[in-house]
């Protein structure tokens, strides 16, 4: 089997991608599960210095890597840049676990108590088709560090930077089986790493439906897992922000990569009083916002991943009041030019369902209880931004809205250096920061007796 890729720019055909078969993911776990008794032998020292000269290759590649990424995913080329320099900034930060796995010692009678971090084998990582690099790495990066092996599924549309990965590891000196990369259909791959006894965690980045399928298969082997899932998330302003630089930042938060990502500000929730003046502030900003040819160094937004997405976006738009819309060019490609709408009722399908384009509802609101009322009137919990002068007010919001990560004044979610991840359907788990390695390992104990 086999997949023709679509350049989501142009409409034209790219490169026909080979599928795996069950068999053939049957004979990468059997490698992994061989290559990682081998790795996880290694001295501590020599598996850091190994990720460390694959955070170098990959730098090296960066050009390469942002141009893959451009001509199949229509990233625009800073945001592809940015993207395989972050890949190679998580290798390097997590090149540090393997020598920082550290046990305890426990004070007991009779003996000493000591604890291990373990590695828990072969893990699947199975990626989306938004960011496909990024993700991978903050599943690869702490699940090598701590002295697994690793096979990616990467999505069946964008593959091609998560295969240019693999032969990087390579180049870098990853042990063959170590880190494998198998293009194929979630059906088909991704249900093997849930179903094969050698895979022993499962990581998955995609939608909550699947994710819960996943969930469910996983529960058959009490096989661990990491799910992110979807989103809807909250951009709250309130009356004593800086409305104007609020109105300003707010496109950013929820067009960027054209609103193909699960922590996209996809709802805008405006204290009432300022609402027209940060109406008017996001007009300017949306219709200043440029979209266009991904290859362009000022493009900030460009196409849908695909002429089928495309048309799921555009099936949110129906009957909600459109209050004002950006430019996209015309002609090939899956364009669609940013959207900014006012939901008549809080049932609307565009406040209660992940768009993943880039389409945004703006709702007034009359007091922080209330704020907080829609803002987790959604069964998603995982990002979300607050903007108040009052420190008072941002601490209540924050420890009120239920969400795993949130900005205040800004819209920055992700950080390889801390904890990502969801409440509620948002999904289970976190990934990065610090304590990554260690969701990769099983601890062991051990006692020691005097005599």
């Amino acid at each position: 089997m086999s997949y023709q890729l679509i350049n989501p720019a142009t409409g034209e055909p790219m490169e026909t991608i080979e599928h795996a078969s069950i068999e053939q993911a049957d004979e990468a776990i059997a490698r992994a599960k061989t290559a990682q008794a081998h790795w996880a032998a290694l001295a501590p020292a020599d598996r850091a210095a190994i990720l460390r000269k694959f955070a170098q290759v990959v730098d090296a590649d960066l050009e390469t890597l942002a141009a893959l990424e451009v001509r199949n995913s229509g990233h625009p080329i800073t945001q592809a840049r940015w993207e395989a320099g972050h890949v190679a900034r998580v290798l390097e930060y997590y090149s540090a676990g393997p020598e920082r796995l550290i046990g305890k010692q426990i004070p007991v009678a009779g003996g000493i108590d000591i604890t291990f971090h373990e590695p828990l084998g072969v893990v699947g990582i199975i990626t989306p088709w938004n960011f496909p690099m990024t993700i991978a790495s903050w599943g690869f990066a702490p699940a090598l560090a701590a002295g697994n092996a690793v096979i990616v599924k990467p999505a069946e549309w964008t593959p091609l930077t998560t295969m240019r990965l693999g032969e990087l590891a390579l180049e870098a000196g990853v042990p063959e089986g170590v880190f494998q990369v198998l293009v194929g259909r979630g059906s088909v791959v991704g249900n093997r790493f849930v179903t094969h006894t050698d895979v022993r965690k499962v990581v998955f980045t995609g939608s909550t439906e699947v994710g819960k399928t996943i969930m469910r298969g996983a529960a058959d082997q009490i096989k661990r897992i990491t799910l992110e899932l979807g989103g809807k998330s909250a951009n709250i302003v309130f009356a004593d922000a800086d409305v104007d630089k609020a109105a300003a930042a707010a496109p950013s938060a929820v067009f960027e990569n054209a609103g193909q990502d699960c922590c996209a500000r996809s709802r805008i929730l405006v204290e009432a009083s300022v609402y027209d003046r940060f109406m008017e502030g996001l007009e300017k900003s949306v219709k200043a916002y440029k979209v266009g040819d991904p290859t362009d160094e000022a493009t900030e937004m460009g196409p849908l991943v695909t002429a089928g997405h495309k048309e799921s976006v555009e099936s949110f738009l129906g009957d909600v009041p459109i209050a004002f819309r950006g430019q996209a060019p015309e002609g090939p490609g899956n364009w669609f030019a940013p959207t900014v709408l006012l939901p008549k009722s809080n049932d609307d399908r565009c406040l209660r369902e992940e768009i993943f384009g880039p389409v945004v509802a703006v709702v007034p609101f009359k007091d922080e209880a209330e704020a907080l009322e829609l803002a987790n009137n959604t069964e998603f919990g995982l990002s979300g931004s607050i903007w108040s002068r009052d420190v008072g007010r941002v601490i209540r919001v924050a420890r009120g809205v239920q969400s795993g990560n949130l900005s205040v004044n800004s819209h920055s979610s992700v950080r390889y250096s801390t904890p990502f991840g969801g409440f509620k359907q948002s999904g289970l788990g976190r990934e990065l920061g610090p304590d990554a390695p260690l969701h990769f390992t099983e601890e062991k104990n051990v006692f020691i007796p005097h005599d």
